[in-house]
């Protein structure tokens, strides 16, 4: 039985209760890098890597980091082609969500997920590890994973962020116009002195 949801990162943000937290996964074929929001959606932070097992085991462990942070809501990587397009590792990484939602039982929690375009994360995050941090080789193999899931989520809230932005001036304008609009033609009508 298929429990949760998939949604667009907006419908996902409206569903969240109040001080819950978005949890991004950078989902690979033998780990799941973490990254979680602040409560106000403004922040990613990496918080670890999950080494996969099998995925009961790996639910299990989801499970915690759920618990743990309060988790309401994941954007998941969606590792697209460049074209856009889904290839294998996009199939895999849906796979692993419909998995998610069908087990919720495992997870203790409803999978409520939006997927979130994430070509280029791991080797954006990777550049800058050899660039502006100057990382080894080892070091960067210890933290890729939860950073590129980081990265993904940051670009998430942003995108939201923006969206919200872009709602409120538009509601501002609407209000602004039915201002206006009530004031034209709203004076006296008569037409001459009393």
């Amino acid at each position: 039985m298929v429990r949760g949801m998939i949604h667009t990162l907006p419908e996902l943000a409206a569903r969240l209760g109040r001080g819950q937290r978005l949890l991004g996964l950078d989902v690979g074929t033998k780990t799941v890098g973490m990254a979680v929001s602040d409560p106000n959606f403004v922040v990613a932070s990496p918080i670890g890597t999950l080494k996969r097992t099998k995925f009961t085991q790996d639910a299990r462990e989801l499970s915690r980091t759920l618990r743990d942070y309060g988790i309401g809501g994941l954007v998941i990587g969606l590792p697209l082609n460049m074209d856009g397009s889904e290839g294998p590792r996009a199939e895999s990484t849906r796979a692993f969500a419909k998995n998610l939602m069908e087990r919720s039982d495992l997870l203790g929690w409803d999978a409520e997920i939006a997927f979130w375009d994430e070509r280029l994360s791991t080797s954006a995050v990777e550049r800058f590890m050899i660039g502006e941090a100057d990382m080894t080789r080892k070091r960067r193999d210890e933290v890729v994973d939860k950073m590129a899931a980081a990265y993904i989520l940051q670009g998430a809230l942003d995108a939201l962020a923006h969206i919200r932005r872009m709602e409120r001036e538009q509601r501002e304008r609407d209000e602004y116009d039915n201002d206006i609009g009530g004031d034209i033609g709203g004076g006296d009508s008569s037409g001459g002195d009393a």
